[in-house]
């Protein structure tokens, strides 16, 4: 009897043992495949972050009522853009007279004919007067660019949606943009800067921008 006894409290030792080793393993097993998807997840943002997408800042006015200084705009890389007429692009800092990275809407692509009635304020692409909701006001500003303009294949030609505020392709110093000189497209608008009007921000705004 005694050595039954014996024989079942070493079954019952073994038993523990090998159930306390399972739940180790089990612990240890959860632990690394937390880590493991942590180092993926982070390493996916950083090559997201580096590549794909990155955030920048607005500064000025010349994008109002569209965007306002301090907004924060998700940017796609270049790379993965078709520019079309209606994007609200970054460009690359190029020109030493314009220091600043400059943020813009496409109002023509290559091959496309612009032209502007300074006197009635309207745009016209290839000879079809556009509509343009996102314009704060008429177009009545001439910044010494020649109209009617014919852009080459590989040119955008861009401007601010604060018409008359707004250092843009009209301008000769800029002029239509190469491309090769934009960032990216502006997909959303991440955080609201303040609004001019009420100097809060408006987190309503936050979203795709159009």
């Amino acid at each position: 009897m005694e050595e039954e006894k014996k024989e079942l409290k070493t079954e019952n030792l073994s038993a523990g043992e090998t159930e306390s080793g399972k739940k180790k393993d089990t612990l240890e097993g959860t632990l690394y495949c937390w880590a493991q998807a942590l180092v993926t997840a982070v390493v996916g943002v950083i090559l997201l972050f580096t590549f794909g997408v990155r955030l920048i800042s607005v500064n000025g006015p010349s994008m109002q009522d569209t965007l306002y200084t301090g907004d924060q705009l998700l940017i796609l890389n270049a790379m993965f853009c078709d520019f079309k007429a209606g994007d609200v692009v970054v460009i690359n800092d190029y020109n030493a007279e314009l220091s600043d990275t400059l943020v813009k809407r496409i109002i023509a692509v290559g091959g496309q004919t612009v032209d502007v009635d300074f006197v009635s304020g309207v745009v016209y692409v290839d000879g079809q007067a556009l509509d343009e909701p996102y314009a704060k006001e008429p177009t009545l500003t001439s910044e010494g660019v020649a109209f009617p303009l014919t852009l080459a294949e590989d040119e955008v030609f861009v401007m601010g949606d604060n018409r008359n505020h707004s250092t843009d392709s009209r301008d000769t110093r800029l002029g239509p943009v190469n491309e090769g000189y934009l960032q990216g497209k502006a997909l959303l608008l991440v955080t609201p800067g303040a609004t001019p009007d009420t100097a809060k921000r408006d987190w309503s705004r936050v979203g795709v921008i159009h």
